[in-house]
């Protein structure tokens, strides 16, 4: 999946800015993982009786005594450092190096961990015991609030504060425009495969037989969702300019694997497409919203992950019955008032440390890029080599190949 990331923000953003994206989602992993290792991990998973977080397992203590704790910290970890992933994107071209570790250092410790303590631990509070406080435990099978929904508000908090590009909403449209949409398309499909791993997977075995069918109608869900909503998201914004616009197809894409990723396992395959067309009706609004609030989110990531996370956590409590694993109110159940809640808290938890820790960065300069690094692009001004690419490496492709006039064919 940070091989989609990185492909899909590389793709996103202009070619004088391609090294310090990548150099970002590096970032993103190898200080994420030492983040989790030192503080993350127990904080999401650790024992606790608090409710809100745990406070065994740092720097993997007493793991020897319980060595499944491995896979678990491996696989876990990984989500953690997609909800900063998220963050990168939004905020590329403009942000300094230092401010992004900065956040990435308090989001991979502290803000995601402590989210997930409360809905995947069993001794949270959303989900102790199967009970909330406002009835049944949260349902979030793979992430839609716990991962995407988080990296998704910290993206606006961060695109807000940070500002726009300069000139963004001054200058044509064009000049901003992605630089490598073969990278977008290919990112996306990185991304979708990486998502087989996170959403069946989930299940956590599969050597039983029925851990194995829960894994097929979960794959089956996160195929269909991410289809319809590709398809959706294309056709909306072909009648809008008459052309067909790819980048978007793919983003489309993304915000139905988004919208399933709560309710994958609970709801029928005819539900995964559904709750996919609405999911892209949400990430179409709010992409079209952001663009007239001039908010400057270069891969639409609050859209897809922030939008989307928050729809399909309620999703999750509106559809799937009791012979899915489900427990949606058009069949009766009493689920959504939990999702619901758990939408408020989660938003208002990531926004509150975000701003905390964006603000005073800004504050501080340490956050921005300055005019003349935008201007010359950050690869020329902080990067060896200075560009990302050779010289006309990026066009040389769409030169006709000349064969010598001795060649026959």
């Amino acid at each position: 999946m940070h091989a989609g990331f990185s492909l899909l923000e590389t793709g996103s953003v202009r070619m004088k800015n391609v090294q310090n994206i990548m150099a970002k989602n590096l970032i993103v992993v190898t200080v994420g993982f030492p983040c989790w290792f030192t503080f993350g991990y127990a904080i999401a998973l650790g024992e606790g009786e608090n409710g809100f977080m745990g406070t065994t397992g740092f720097f993997t203590i007493g793991f020897d005594d319980a060595k499944a704790n491995f896979k678990v910290w491996f696989f876990q970890g990984a989500f953690c450092a997609t909800g900063a992933t998220i963050v990168s994107g939004a905020m590329a071209e403009r942000t300094q190096l230092k401010g992004f570790v900065a956040y990435v250092l308090v989001m991979t410790s502290f803000i995601y961990p402590a989210v997930a303590y409360w809905g995947w631990s069993g001794a949270g509070f959303l989900n102790k015991d199967g009970k909330s406080p406002v009835g049944p435990g949260l349902m979030d099978f793979a992430g839609s609030g716990i991962v995407h929904m988080v990296g998704g508000v910290a993206a606006l908090c961060g695109a807000i504060i940070v500002g726009p590009r300069k000139d963004r909403w001054t200058a044509s449209g064009d000049d901003f425009s992605a630089n490598n949409v073969p990278y977008v398309v290919v990112g996306t499909f990185f991304l979708w495969f990486g998502w087989y791993g996170f959403n069946p997977g989930s299940t956590l075995e599969l050597h039983t037989v029925a851990k194995a069918h829960e894994a097929g109608i979960v794959a089956v869900n996160t195929t269909l969702a991410p289809s319809v909503a590709g398809i959706v998201v294309f056709s909306m914004r072909f009648l809008q300019q008459k052309k067909l616009d790819v980048c978007a197809y793919c983003n489309g894409i993304l915000a139905g694997l988004v919208s399933i990723t709560a309710g994958c396992g609970a709801v029928r395959p005819w539900e995964s497409c559904v709750i996919g067309l609405i999911g892209a009706f949400f990430y179409e609004g709010s992409s079209q919203a952001l663009k007239r609030l001039k908010v400057d989110d270069i891969v639409d990531a609050f859209p897809i992950h922030g939008v989307c996370g928050c729809w399909g956590v309620i999703a999750t409590g509106l559809f799937g019955d009791a012979s899915t694993g489900g427990n949606g109110a058009f069949y009766g159940g009493d689920q959504l008032g939990t999702q619901i809640v758990a939408v408020i808290i989660i938003a208002a938890w990531t926004a509150t440390i975000s701003c905390a820790v964006f603000v005073p960065l800004k504050l501080a300069g340490a956050l921005r890029l300055g005019d003349n690094f935008q201007d010359e692009g950050a690869d020329k001004m902080e990067h060896s080599p200075p560009k990302a690419y050779e010289s006309g490496a990026a066009t040389q492709w769409a030169e006709p190949i000349k064969m010598p006039e001795s060649t026959s064919v």
